[in-house]
């Protein structure tokens, strides 16, 4: 997962994790009570639908799935476990995507791979012309090598890719084999996907195969990332990642001292880049994440290379900043050029890829999928905020489709870092409140569309 991950301190939810049937009373009084509210939120909206859905918890296979998930958190977090000492790095995702072909094809369902490697299978509904899909990515943005073993202290369990996405993965698996466990048929077909390609300069490449596939029949995506309940990514957080190459003659570092150095030019013009100011609003970031050049110490430099996240909540920002980028790095290399002892040995040549843009876009508030987000909050006692992140949501919803990204339970720190740790404290709350999302906007069969 990119962008905003923030990871919130757990509190604890013991005191939700009550039967849900002994809710009813109090649900269908909280609905009652919306349904008289002026129009002031999404929710109030909502609540014809709503009052449908408040009893979808009561439903004898829906309860039995909820059931299911309580008897088996050891073995949902064993599998955690197992799938996230799998290496994953982004490009390189072939092992873990086997490994979790295996846990859906032992479900019973017909599970295939894609041309770029995503994990595919079909929960079918009573119509396969509407489908829901349900998607957790496989990459880490760990490089291959990284050592990858969980070690446990306590209830917490540390391990580079534990919560992002150990944790959607896990969730993923459980959700899909509590509905088979229920025997639960939806009425719109549901997608379950692990994808490839979320992190890094894998650009959601695996996403956007699986939305250019079912173009024309999904009318929602959820995205499982990471662990955090207590908000749901609506609004998806443009971003662009550039790299800078220069290139210049090399040399000995004593005899051919006074040429032009490329790792000298990326210097005056990261420099000067860093200077850039960038607003509060809309927020705007950049992040200069990676350096590389250079044979040896004493050696000048033939090649250095940059690359650089820029994000903001507008595209005209992103704009803004990569004109700025462009703008710092040729006065860098001109800076380099005029300074050098020995003008006449070579000269410096740079450009500028693209290695990869993330949409933006936003669900819009009066969504059913958010609807149904709103009564599963209800149902399992939590309370979301919406948040704007940089997720596999990014390409549905740039595209206008209805997609969230939720966590899916317990609690997690350190993402993106050697130092990752995941505690699976509450996290029945997160996969039941991802199950009763789903089939809030899947529906059952027989019943009619959300």
């Amino acid at each position: 997962m990119q962008g905003i991950k923030k990871k919130r301190p757990f509190r604890h939810r013991s005191a939700f994790l009550v039967d849900l049937s002994s809710r009813t009373v109090k649900r269908h009084a909280v609905c009652a009570i919306l349904s008289a509210m002026p129009n002031r939120s999404s929710l109030a909206q909502h609540t014809p639908s709503e009052a449908r859905s408040c009893s979808l918890a009561e439903q004898s296979q829906v309860r039995a799935a909820l059931d299911w998930l309580d008897r088996n958190l050891d073995w949902i977090t064993n599998e955690q476990v197992r799938l996230t000492e799998i290496p994953a790095p982004s490009f390189r995702e072939e092992k873990r995507a086997e490994a979790v072909k295996a846990l859906l094809r032992a479900e019973g369902l017909l599970t295939r791979s894609d041309k770029l490697g995503n994990v595919v299978a079909e929960i079918h509904g009573e119509t396969d012309q509407e489908i829901v899909l349900l998607a957790a990515h496989l990459d880490t943005v760990f490089p291959a090598g990284t050592e990858i073993k969980v070690k446990r202290e306590g209830d917490r369990l540390l391990a580079p890719g534990i919560s992002d996405n150990g944790t959607g993965l896990a969730g993923l698996i459980a959700v899909t084999r509590a509905l088979r466990s229920a025997g639960i048929q939806p009425r719109r077909t549901i997608l379950v996907a692990a994808n490839v390609g979320e992190e890094g300069e894998g650009n959601l490449r695996g996403m956007r195969a699986i939305i250019d596939e079912y173009r024309g029949r999904i009318r929602a995506v959820i995205v499982l990332d990471g662990s955090g309940i207590d908000h749901v990514t609506t609004k998806a957080l443009a971003s662009r990642r550039l790299e800078v190459v220069i290139n210049g003659p090399g040399g000995h570092s004593w005899s051919d001292f006074g040429v032009v150095n490329p790792i000298d030019a990326l210097v005056r013009g990261a420099v000067r880049f860093i200077n850039t100011r960038v607003p509060v609003t809309p927020r705007t970031s950049y992040n200069l994440g990676q350096i590389e050049g250079g044979t040896s110490v004493n050696s000048i430099p033939y090649e250095a290379r940059l690359k650089v996240d820029l994000r903001s909540e507008s595209e005209a920002e992103i704009d803004r900043l990569e004109a700025a980028l462009r703008e710092c790095m040729a006065a860098g290399v001109k800076d380099e050029t005029e300074n050098a002892r020995e003008r006449g040995r070579g000269k410096l040549e740079w450009r500028m890829n693209l290695l990869g843009s993330r949409p933006g876009g936003e669900l819009a508030p009066d969504s059913a999928l958010l609807a149904a987000l709103r009564v599963a909050d209800e149902c399992v006692g939590n309370q979301s905020r919406p948040e704007r992140s940089s997720t596999d949501a990014n390409v549905p919803l740039a595209m206008g489709l209805d997609a969230i990204a939720m966590g899916a339970g317990g609690v997690g720190g350190g993402a993106h870092s050697l130092q990752e740790w995941y505690e699976p404290a509450g996290r029945e709350v997160g996969l039941k409140r991802v199950l009763l999302t789903l089939l809030g906007i899947s529906g059952l069969a027989g019943q009619k569309s959300p």
